[in-house]
């Protein structure tokens, strides 16, 4: 398709244009695309991990113990350079040095130093469990027109809140 302003070179950008309800539709080579100031060769921003990855990739042929496997799925150091993935759970242990290496260039460390997750609180979750269970008798009680009931589940959700 022919550039519908210059009609000399090839259009690389096609525009659909609507202004009260007309559509017009504009073909621009990339030149007469700049000229209005559409920009055509968009860079996407780089991210450092996947230069990271690249580089690893790239040097996959060249590290020793990439014969190592996973006992247990078959995968090899070698196939996690090149995929980013590794095959199971218990591949960490198989790899467990390379993997220190790599998160110690990547992230600077391979400990965790940062917030941990402190567990439930089981008391308090049971006590969830118990105001949730009151409740739905309570609604049941009222439905059924239970008052002395209803006033008693009641009660017991008070003292629990």
């Amino acid at each position: 398709m022919i550039c519908s302003q210059c009609q000399e070179r090839d259009a690389v950008v096609h525009l659909t244009q609507i202004v009260d309800n007309s559509v017009t539709q504009v073909h621009l080579c990339e030149k007469c695309a700049a000229e209005r100031g559409i920009e055509t060769n968009v860079a996407l921003p780089k991210h450092p991990l996947g230069d990271f990855l690249q580089a690893v990739q790239q040097q996959a042929t060249q590290m020793p113990g990439d014969a190592a496997r996973c006992s247990y799925c078959g995968t090899s150091l070698r196939d996690f350079r090149t995929s980013g993935r590794l095959g199971c759970a218990r591949c960490y242990g198989a790899f467990e040095q390379s993997l220190k290496d790599l998160l110690r260039r990547v992230h600077g460390n391979a400990v965790h130093v940062g917030r941990s997750y402190a567990g439930a609180d089981e008391p308090a979750l049971e006590r969830d469990a118990t105001l949730a269970a009151l409740k739905l008798q309570l609604d049941s009680a009222v439905r059924g027109e239970e008052f002395e009931l209803a006033a008693s589940l009641r009660d017991q959700i008070r003292a629990l809140e």
